[in-house]
């Protein structure tokens, strides 16, 4: 089994459903990674050690998510300079909460934030590749061919 370049870490097993876009989009592209459901209020210990351990491992992006006070990619940040993509999980504000608890990180601990929902889980799978492909050129090339398929696609499309 290749050691996965991806960990997807979400909050609670129902936010699955949207993460799975990202899982999808990485699996698109042939990026090996693996999923887990770790809370950053709830198991934070078992966080921190897993990422760890994930980063000994050979994992070059992180990507959390979760909704409401969420917390867990800031966290997965504090304890690791890999990449660290966020993904908000609607909630109890419309995911306004979780957007804002992302993406207002403190200075020398980046997060990268996505859009709330289904849009933001697809673009951060694909942002990770995006990552990956700066030292991949066979995956920078299926990038390029998709992105091709998608414009060809939409120049096909008439209104008749």
């Amino acid at each position: 089994m290749t050691a996965p370049k991806v960990a997807i870490l979400m909050g609670s097993k129902s936010d699955w459903p949207v993460v799975k876009l990202a899982s999808d989009q990485l699996n698109t592209y042939g990026v090996p990674h693996e999923s887990r459901v770790l809370s950053a209020h709830r198991t934070p210990d078992e966080v921190v050690a897993y990422v760890r351990d994930a980063e000994a491992r050979g994992v070059k992006v992180f990507i959390g998510a979760a909704g409401g006070a969420a917390h867990l990619a800031g966290v997965i940040a504090a304890h690791t300079t890999m990449p660290v993509l966020a993904i908000p999980i609607t909630s109890k504000l419309d995911g306004l909460d979780s957007l804002l608890s992302m993406v207002q990180m403190p200075k020398g601990v980046p997060v990268g934030c996505l859009a709330i929902g289904e849009a933001g889980a697809t673009n951060a799978g694909i942002l990770a590749v995006q990552i990956l492909s700066t030292s991949d050129p066979a995956l920078a090339q299926k990038l390029k061919d998709a992105r091709r398929a998608e414009a060809d696609r939409i120049l096909k499309d008439t209104l008749s």
